[in-house]
């Protein structure tokens, strides 16, 4: 009984960790379509009580975070696009997105969580 339970475990955390790496493939993917951006957060907010108390949770932490400062700071670059500084902050968005999903990404594939344990 014991050894279902672990196995079924085992199953759910990897299709979560396969869940994870799409929403980076997701979220990566997003700047040739801007939509799978948006469709990557709904995937995080729609499976993040399946990753609740696993390692994977910080991963889904990341993504969400990610998701929603760069939004902030896109519609503060859009909105200062006038005063050419804009230009600047959607770079510097852009560079810190491809950052995020890097790391993200890698640390995943390290089977490691993404922030360190208190």
């Amino acid at each position: 009984m014991t050894r279902i339970i672990i196995e079924s475990e085992d199953e759910q955390l990897k299709s979560a960790r396969t869940i994870t790496s799409a929403v980076y493939a997701l979220q990566a993917a997003s700047f040739l379509l801007g939509i799978t951006y948006l469709v990557a957060v709904i995937v995080n907010y729609v499976k993040k009580e399946d990753v609740q108390g696993t390692w994977l949770e910080s991963h889904f932490r990341w993504q969400i975070r990610t998701f929603w400062f760069s939004l902030l700071w896109t519609v503060i670059g859009v909105i200062t696009l006038l005063i050419v500084v804009g230009y600047f902050i959607l770079i510097a968005t852009s560079i810190w997105v491809i950052y995020r999903i890097v790391k993200g990404w890698l640390r995943l594939s390290e089977n490691k969580a993404m922030y360190p344990a208190g």
